[in-house]
């Protein structure tokens, strides 16, 4: 049987409202096992679906990518991006930038006739964090972090927060997907958009609005061409890998969608996973690190049991 290790003490803080509950403790778990170990032993209880009204289904040539949207962090650009591929923005976009161990990013390319709009905006004032709400659910690490005063997860995604302003963000982990912008901070909307391919540009936090994360396929995203432009923007159009379409899952029919699960971060399986991800044991490590920082938290996704008939 797993033991439990002595509860530490948390910071007081509030709820977003995409998670229900309140403050979770962190790192309640010391017990040894491994993260296979963990998820292994998970009830069903553990997991939750993704949220289809804030999944969206990325078509490439070579397969799907799946993004869940983090929409308590950035509702007004979140609520542009639905109107984009309700209007057909994304189809036939480009990936215009590839930058070696850093973003892969798409839009409109340059001297292109702009796509026509109607509901859709191409910009929106920044949300580069939000503040937190009074019943605010969150399971923080205990470990330092260099960029914010904590860091955790809320709904299964990586996050941190500032107790002093009372305000949260979303953290620029591999995967993370941004709205990209020029110099004015509110010169983005969704037209264009990255994802971190590369190791956690954490400078970047706070910077960019942050939407969400890649919860299956990056492999697609991660091993395509890398541009040899500046900032690994492409050189020339037929280097380019076009989208075919991006659709949000509450709009297909259940067919079409891909059912996948994403462990609960406000578990004790989770804190379980944590700690083995921070304290890997066994003959292999001779110096296990006895730390670990928020973007190499990984946040397990598996593919929906089907019920037995």
């Amino acid at each position: 049987m797993l033991k439990k290790q002595q509860r530490l003490s948390l910071l007081a803080s509030a709820m977003l409202a995409t998670a229900a509950g309140s403050v979770i403790a962190s790192d309640t778990t010391a017990a040894k096992g491994t993260v296979a170990d963990w998820l292994a032993q998970s009830s069903a209880t553990d997991w939750r679906e993704l949220d289809a009204d804030n999944t969206l289904y990325l078509e490439l040539p070579g397969g799907r990518v799946i993004i869940e949207l983090a929409s308590g962090f950035a509702p007004k650009h979140i609520s542009n991006i639905k109107a984009l591929v309700r209007e057909g923005f994304y189809q036939n976009i480009p990936i215009v930038r590839m930058q070696d161990n850093y973003v892969v990013q798409w839009n409109e390319p340059d001297g292109a006739t702009p796509k026509t709009l109607t509901q859709a905006k191409r910009s929106i004032a920044a949300e580069f964090s939000v503040k937190l709400p009074a019943n605010f659910a969150f399971t923080p690490l205990s470990d330092h972090d260099g960029y914010a005063p904590q860091t955790g997860h809320v709904n299964g995604f990586a996050m941190a927060m500032d107790p002093a302003s009372n305000s949260g963000w979303l953290t620029h982990c591999y995967g993370a997907v941004g709205i990209a912008r020029g110099n004015e901070t509110d010169s983005g909307s969704g037209t264009s958009m990255y994802v971190v391919t590369g190791h956690a540009p954490r400078h970047l936090d706070r910077n960019i609005t942050l939407v969400g994360t890649v919860r299956q396929g990056m492999e697609l995203l991660s091993t395509l061409p890398r541009g040899q432009g500046a900032m690994g923007f492409y050189a020339s159009a037929d280097q380019y890998t076009v989208i075919k379409d991006i659709s949000l899952a509450a709009d297909l029919p259940a067919t079409h969608r891909t059912p996948l699960q994403v462990l609960r971060t406000d578990t004790a399986t989770f804190k379980g996973v944590v700690e083995a991800q921070r304290n890997r044991g066994g003959e292999w490590y001779q110096h296990p690190a006895g730390y670990i920082e928020v973007c190499n938290v990984r946040v397990p996704v598996r593919d929906t049991p089907q019920q037995s008939q």
